[in-house]
């Protein structure tokens, strides 16, 4: 099955934590109810977890709550763990360039950093 962890700094911070943490408590257990959903359901519904078409390949975690989005960004390694980098709640239609900027810039730092003699 999949695994779902939070990206961590070089000095150690989890912004997705820190995100999470920041939120209304519902709003917060809903993101981490589709988070669980995504490591438990054998075929992940696109309501739930998309491909962001035009980046490298960065995955949008999709969770509504009442009248709001939030949305978190990661990518896959080794095919069976997302890492989730940073969050944010959605409020236009298109996501922002930026959080895909930081997304593509955190996966990166994250595979330098593994890979790093």
């Amino acid at each position: 099955m999949r695994k779902v962890n939070f990206y961590t700094t070089a000095g150690g911070r989890a912004p997705v934590q820190e995100f999470l943490d920041a939120l209304p408590p519902k709003a917060a257990r809903k993101v981490l109810w589709v988070l669980q959903a995504i490591e438990d359901l054998p075929r992940v519904p696109e309501q739930y977890l998309k491909k962001l078409t035009g980046t490298r390949d960065i995955w949008e975690v999709r969770a509504d709550f009442a009248s709001d989005s939030f949305r978190l960004l990661g990518f896959w390694e080794a095919g069976h763990l997302i890492i989730v980098t940073n969050g944010f709640a959605k409020k236009t239609q298109k996501t922002p360039p930026g959080e895909i900027r930081l997304a593509e810039a955190r996966r990166l730092e994250h595979f330098n950093r593994k890979f790093k003699p």
